[in-house]
């Protein structure tokens, strides 16, 4: 089953395109938003595997919306345009889209761009349309966006949820430094390498807590990979697969940045979801 959500102003467009997809695609499900305004919480609670964009929506622009739903979601985006401009369409490749369909476009020809989409993403992701990953003790169910180790809830903060859904979604693959910090607070965030470090640490730390493995791998001077297959630490805790990591501060304005520090704490509360 395929769920698909269509973003279009346009109630004509979202209507043929409702009936048009399933017919097309029996195992299609669609879904439709006439704005971006509960775009994000329709990806959480529907889970959808692609997303159809239109660039011009009231109000957020869709490039604004693309921007927001790369911060906490890889699910493809195939935006759709009446403007075949090339700058537009780089500006939108450029913040994330995986595809770009400029109106008007057959029903037939827009299916075979969104089963190419799939098939590339859902290689270069395997972990993309699970709901939920289960690692050892460790449970991950990304529609409910909660963290279970042998069956009692982990506490994890917005930012510490968002890097470890980026990662597990993208299991067995590097994520740069560069990817996730983008990712988390957006393109023009100050944040650096060395705070991504400290929240990674907390990730880790809470996991193995709670008897977990250790599922985060550090690379260093590139960025993290999240391993299927990680040693479980058990309750005692047991050596960790990750290499040992200096201690991080930071000074800005004399603060340094640490688990209980209050720099860390306000980066918490200033990130935007």
């Amino acid at each position: 089953m395929v769920t698909i959500l269509v973003v279009d102003d346009d109630p004509q467009v979202r209507d043929a395109l409702s009936v048009a997809l399933p017919f097309q695609w029996e195992s299609a499900t669609v879904v439709t938003a006439a704005d971006g305004d509960h775009v994000l919480q329709i990806i959480f609670d529907q889970a959808p595997d692609i997303v159809l964009l239109d660039v011009s929506l009231p109000g957020r622009s869709g490039f604004e919306v693309l921007q927001q739903i790369r911060r906490v979601s890889d699910v493809p985006v195939i935006m759709l345009t009446a403007h075949g401009e090339e700058t537009d369409q780089i500006h939108g490749l450029a913040l994330g889209a995986d595809d770009y369909v400029t109106k008007p476009f057959s029903a037939l020809a827009l299916m075979a761009r969104i089963r190419a989409v799939l098939r590339r993403t859902q290689h270069a992701s395997p972990s993309r349309s699970d709901p939920e990953l289960v690692v050892g003790p460790l449970t991950i169910n990304f529609e409910r966006r909660s963290v279970v180790v042998r069956g009692r809830p982990v506490h994890l903060t917005p930012v510490e949820l968002k890097l470890l859904y980026h990662l597990a979604r993208n299991a067995g693959h590097i994520l740069t430094h560069e990817v996730l910090l983008q990712r988390i607070w957006g393109p023009d965030s100050s944040r650096t390498h060395d705070h991504l470090r400290v929240y990674v640490s907390r990730i880790r730390s809470k996991i193995e807590q709670a008897g977990g493995p250790d599922c985060i791998e550090t690379e260093r001077g590139i960025g993290y990979r999240f391993v299927r297959s990680p040693m479980d630490t058990g309750p005692a805790g047991a050596q960790n697969r990750h290499s040992p990591e200096p201690d991080v501060n930071l000074s800005g304005g004399g603060n340094g940045i640490g688990p209980g520090s209050p720099l860390l704490h306000s980066t918490e509360i200033s990130c935007t979801n």
